[in-house]
C-alpha cells in the first residue's frame, strides 16, 4: 500500500491474514517513534483493522515473530533491532508510577474550577510514557459560552503548580457544544483514544459519540484506555461542593460576564496569533482554544512515514 493508513474501515470479512499482519506493523511502527514498544493488548487495541485479540495473537505467533518482522522481548513488541527500547519505556513507566498522584491530584483542581464539565489526562503520560521533560497535559470540556472566563481561572492554577514545582498543560479546551475534534486524521484519533477521562464520564461518552468516525481509524478501541490507576476507575472526581459549584456559576452567568468572556477571548486570542503566527494546529474561537503551538502532530506523522518506508510493507 502506498499510504501508510487504510483509507476507510474495512469490513471484518475483508481483513485478510497479510492485511493484518500489514496492520499489526503499522502500529508497531507508530509506536516506535515514541520509543514505546507496545503489548499485544496495546496493538490490538490500536489496529486501524477489526481484528479479535485471539487473530492478533494468531498472526503474531505464526507469522511475524516467526519471520522475524517483529521481536517479543519480555513482554513488549519491537521492531527488528529496537529491542532497547523495552528499557526505556520500564524506566518510563517508573516515572509515570511518580507522576500519576500529582496528575490526580490536579485534576481533581480543575475539575473544581466553575464551568469545568470534563478533565482528561492526555500526552506521554496518558500512555505511561512520559520523559524526564514531560508535563502533566489535560484536555478540558466547559460549558458553553464561558469558556474563556474559565481558562482565566485554570491559568490561576497553573500558576499555583508551577510555584510548587509542577507544570500542567490544560493547552485543550473546548465547550460542550464544539466537541466535533479537528482534523479527522489518524493521529487526532490516536489522541482521543489514548487519553484518560478524570471527571465527567458522561461528557467523555458524549465526546467519544461525536466523534465516532475515529472507528474508521481504530475500530478496536471503544471506550477509554485501562485506567493505570484504581482510584480512578469509575472516571470520576468530586469537584466543589454542588452548592458552592452551582452559586458560583449563577453569578459568573450574569450579564457583566459576558462582556469580560468576549473581552478574555479577544485579548488572548490576540496574544497568541502574534506570539505564534502561522500555526496550523492551533485553533481559537468562543467554543475552542487549542493551544498546540509546536507542530507536534506534523512531526509525529512525518517521522511515522519514515519509520513505515523502512519497513517496505
Amino acid at each position: 500500500m502506498n499510504h501508510p493508513f487504510f483509507p476507510a474501515a474495512l469490513p471484518t470479512a475483508a481483513v485478510t491474514p497479510a492485511i493484518l499482519a500489514q496492520a499489526i506493523l503499522r502500529t508497531v511502527a507508530y509506536a516506535d517513534v515514541f520509543d514505546y514498544p507496545p503489548t499485544v493488548a496495546e496493538v490490538h487495541r490500536y489496529l486501524e483493522v477489526p481484528a479479535t485479540l485471539a487473530q492478533v495473537e494468531t498472526c503474531l505467533h505464526d507469522g511475524l515473530l516467526a519471520s522475524g518482522r517483529l521481536v517479543a522481548h519480555d513482554g513488549y513488541l519491537t521492531l527488528p533491532g529496537r529491542e532497547t527500547i523495552v528499557a526505556v519505556r520500564r524506566e518510563r513507566e517508573a516515572r509515570a508510577r511518580l507522576l500519576w498522584p500529582r496528575a490526580l491530584a490536579y485534576g481533581r483542581w480543575l475539575a473544581a474550577v466553575p464551568f469545568v464539565r470534563m478533565v482528561a489526562l492526555t500526552g506521554s503520560l496518558a500512555v505511561n510514557n512520559p520523559d524526564e521533560r514531560s508535563d502533566l497535559d489535560y484536555l478540558l470540556i466547559t460549558a458553553s459560552g464561558r469558556l474563556w472566563l474559565c481558562r482565566a481561572m485554570v491559568i490561576l492554577l497553573v500558576r499555583w503548580a508551577a510555584h510548587r514545582g509542577d507544570t500542567i498543560c490544560p493547552n485543550y479546551l473546548l465547550s460542550e457544544q464544539a466537541l466535533a475534534l479537528a482534523p479527522q486524521d489518524y493521529f487526532v484519533a490516536r489522541e482521543l483514544t489514548q487519553l484518560v477521562p478524570l471527571y465527567g464520564l458522561a461528557v467523555y461518552h458524549r465526546l467519544r459519540r461525536v466523534n465516532a468516525w475515529t472507528a474508521t481509524f481504530l475500530p478496536n478501541a471503544d471506550g477509554p484506555p485501562p485506567y493505570p490507576d484504581p482510584a480512578i476507575s469509575n472516571g470520576s472526581m468530586t469537584p466543589l461542593p454542588p452548592r458552592l459549584r452551582g452559586l458560583a456559576e449563577t453569578v459568573l452567568r450574569l450579564p457583566p460576564t459576558d462582556y469580560l468572556e468576549r473581552w478574555e477571548m479577544r485579548r488572548k486570542v490576540a496574544k497568541f496569533r502574534n506570539r505564534y503566527p502561522n500555526q496550523s494546529e492551533a485553533l481559537f474561537s468562543a467554543d475552542c482554544c487549542k493551544g498546540h503551538f509546536e507542530g507536534h502532530g506534523q512531526r509525529i506523522i512525518a517521522a511515522y512515514h519514515e519509520t513505515f518506508k523502512r519497513l517496505n510493507v
